[in-house]
């Protein structure tokens, strides 16, 4: 397909205003930033939030002030994070989904992730698909490793998902699986047919994985949230600085950015 899906993660839950001074935090900021992105090329923000100590947070009125904030400015897709930060409970973690936002995350299973573990229970697992099911939440399924996507076809079967699903791969975590194109292609061969996928290359990986994904005819995600450099050792000013170069490099390859209608068509969502 000529489309592609470009997602801006923008704030994560790892990423500190230590670390890169364009992080945005407030709910104003977020907005702003997402304007940004979607004037870039971005058609998805991939949405985490902060209290008001910049700290990670799932609370679902922080997350509805954010949305509206959002949804005020532009008309981005977009979808909120279950996976809120390392530590948390499955009912801090799922707070947002109660909104009703046209997409959510779902991690399918458990990941070391640094010297964390990314905890993803089958019982919490199912229990999430279930909710989004209920809700008729897009769920973006996040894929760490490859049995994620087996646990996927397991959830298929006992009717908690339904196809066609949607792939988030996420390479480069450490814990997780490389960031390497042999991988992203192994994950392409073994999703379910008529799936579609995104690419999430972490840290340096990120241009080199978007890249790869652009050419193998998938969607990509960039942002500060997985990758906070432009260069090595040069801040990107913003995410909506790492989307404008992956749209730029999207049509040099042929590949039209999505809008964010076109964006629904393509993963069969509703505008909320």
């Amino acid at each position: 397909m000529d489309k592609v899906i470009i997602t801006a993660a923008i704030v994560g839950a790892e990423v500190t205003r230590k670390e890169t001074p364009y992080l945005p935090l407030t709910a104003e900021e977020i907005a702003e930033e997402a304007v940004k992105c979607r004037e870039a090329g971005a058609a998805v923000i991939h949405l985490h939030v902060r209290d008001l100590e910049g700290k990670p947070t799932q609370d679902r009125e922080t997350f509805k002030k954010v949305i509206a904030a959002i949804k005020e400015k532009t008309d981005v897709v977009i979808q909120v994070s279950t996976g809120g930060a390392v530590g948390m409970t499955p009912e801090e973690r799922l707070q947002p989904v109660d909104l009703q936002p046209e997409m959510a995350s779902l991690t399918p299973g458990s990941v070391n992730f640094g010297d964390d573990v990314f905890l993803n229970l089958p019982k919490d697992v199912e229990y999430f698909a279930q909710k989004m099911k209920e809700l008729k939440v897009k769920p973006e399924i996040e894929v760490f490793d490859a049995g994620m996507v087996e646990n996927a076809k397991i959830l298929v079967k006992k009717g908690l998902l339904t196809p066609p699903l949607h792939f988030n791969f996420v390479l480069g975590v450490p814990g997780g699986m490389p960031a390497t194109v042999k991988n992203l292609l192994y994950l392409t061969e073994i999703i379910p047919p008529g799936s579609t996928w995104t690419v999430s290359g972490i840290g340096r990986h990120q241009l080199m994985l978007n890249t790869a994904g652009l050419i193998l005819g998938g969607h990509v995600r960039t942002g500060l949230e997985d990758n906070i450099y432009y260069t090595k050792g040069v801040l990107a000013q913003g995410s909506s600085e790492l989307v404008a170069r992956v749209a730029r490099i999207a049509r040099e390859l042929g590949r039209t950015p999505a809008t964010p209608e076109e964006a629904r068509e393509i993963l069969g969502i509703t505008k909320g």
